[in-house]
């Protein structure tokens, strides 16, 4: 999993309330029994005129020019500022997967579902849950300014304005832990390779009949 330390990026406005998870990746693309490739149908329906299916050329669609992710302004964006309850609707895990995959390293918002805001975690996306009232003064920020970015710095807890201006954040610690150090949970479990091997190799010593298959 990819480390979170500081990131600067910039900031694409997601103005919609209850964005959930059918939205995010519809459902046919949860036919994949891949876990790579789902950045270019974020947000599908929305994002193309035209229906979408797994595996089709994205070069073949037809971008929709009035959603925000097609329009020039907001190409290359990392940070994602959205509104309350973001993530909600099914605990589909490809939802965080197709934002990471499309190049956002963090989502912005007053309140996430819970299952999405855990699933983040476990995929390398900070989410960050800020005051309704300063998320409504990014939103108003973000489109006064083009090209307007924040910088994200974890070990702080803080989001920063481009004037310097700081704003806190909580995140629990363990979590912080693991996305300092881009541990999702195999890569906790290794962590403890050596003691995995010696029980192995003990079990087998003391029980030598387990490493006989029918």
């Amino acid at each position: 999993m990819q480390k979170f330390t500081v990131h600067k990026g910039l900031v694409l406005p997601m103005d919609r309330e209850n964005v959930d998870t059918d939205a995010i990746i519809p459902k046919q693309f949860l036919k994949s029994i891949r876990k790579t490739g789902f950045g270019p149908n974020l947000f599908d329906a929305w994002r193309y005129l035209d229906p979408g299916f797994p595996g089709q050329d994205p070069e073949s669609r037809k971008p929709n020019p009035d959603f925000i992710l097609n329009q020039a302004r907001y190409q290359g964006a990392s940070v994602l500022l959205a509104r309350k309850n973001f993530g909600c609707g099914s605990s589909r895990e490809h939802a965080p997967w197709a934002i990471d995959q499309y190049g956002f390293r963090a989502v912005i918002a007053p309140s996430f579902a819970d299952i999405f805001f855990n699933n983040c975690f476990k995929n390398g996306l900070l989410p960050i849950v800020l005051p309704e009232a300063v998320i409504s003064q990014l939103f108003d920020e973000v489109a006064a300014f083009p090209g307007y970015q924040l910088s994200i710095d974890l070990a702080r807890q803080v989001v920063i304005r481009p004037q310097g201006e700081e704003i806190a954040f909580e995140v629990q610690a363990f979590r912080k832990y693991c996305l300092l150090n881009g541990l999702d949970d195999i890569g906790l479990t290794l962590r403890h390779t050596d003691k995995i091997k010696a029980f192995e190799a003990e079990r087998l010593a003391t029980k030598p009949w387990l490493a006989h298959t029918i």
